[in-house]
């Protein structure tokens, strides 16, 4: 019995070091069981993007055009972000330039012109498709040095939109005007991300050694463009006021 209790103690003992005690070894991506492994280099992270977005075309112009064809269900836009991390504040996050793109399309039937509140069989279309540059600060102290898994963040630059309409697959013209342009103004965001490294630390750490990916997200966001030539009557506002959700990776 004796020899028994020593046994199990000397074996907590040794799975209470264990993780300080772990065997090591290389491999073709060099030093492996450690739990203190030093993280690589962080430069920049990506963003895939999904959310809603309904244009707020109708801001700049005459009646409600845009509802009137589309009417009022929400639209959605899917998206890509890249973010280039230049300058690491101490005690703060990290700071750098942003560059966006989106594509998000709303369909309907085009109304009649000679019986405007009669639908025709042809379908009119309108495609907007957002770029923006950014300023993005991200806060990910809380992580780093209190152990919470939230990282708040906030983006300010200017966006553009390319947009174009369409009747019956061809582009859409108002007497010679031709259905198509861009617009442009200011963009802003604020967000939050929930690092998914600790549900799964040691894959978290095997993913950085073997392919150089930092820390992985999920995270949401709410956004402003303001798409009018600065509130020019002379633009079709393409921005929005909504929000994006999705998946983040640093590397």
């Amino acid at each position: 019995m004796k020899r028994f209790v020593l046994v199990l103690a000397l074996g907590l003992l040794a799975c209470l070091r264990a993780p300080s005690a772990q065997a090591q070894g290389v491999d073709e991506f060099g030093a492996y069981g450690s739990a203190r492994r030093a993280e690589s280099p962080q430069i920049g992270l990506v963003e895939a993007r999904f959310g809603v977005y309904n244009p707020r075309v109708d801001k700049s112009v005459p009646g409600a055009p845009y509802r009137d064809t589309f009417g009022d269900s929400n639209r959605y836009i899917v998206g890509l972000e890249g973010d280039w991390q230049v300058l690491r504040i101490p005690h703060l996050g990290s700071l750098g330039p942003g560059l966006g793109w989106g594509y998000t399309r709303a369909s309907g039937l085009a109304r009649l012109t000679a019986s405007p509140d009669k639908l025709s069989s042809e379908e009119t279309s309108l495609t907007i498709m957002p770029i923006y540059l950014v300023a993005v600060l991200r806060a990910d102290v809380l992580p780093r040095e209190f152990g919470i898994p939230i990282v708040p963040y906030a983006k300010f630059g200017l966006g553009t939109a390319l947009w174009w309409s369409a009747d019956g697959g061809e582009t859409a013209y108002a007497g010679d005007v031709k259905g198509s342009g861009f617009s442009y103004g200011p963009q802003y965001a604020i967000g939050g991300m929930f690092l998914l490294d600790i549900l799964d630390r040691q894959t978290a750490r095997d993913a950085d050694v073997s392919l150089g990916i930092n820390h992985s997200y999920l995270f949401g966001e709410w956004y402003g463009s303001e798409l009018d030539a600065f509130s020019s009557n002379k633009r079709l506002n393409a921005g929005a006021h909504t929000w994006a959700v999705g998946l983040a990776i640093e590397f």
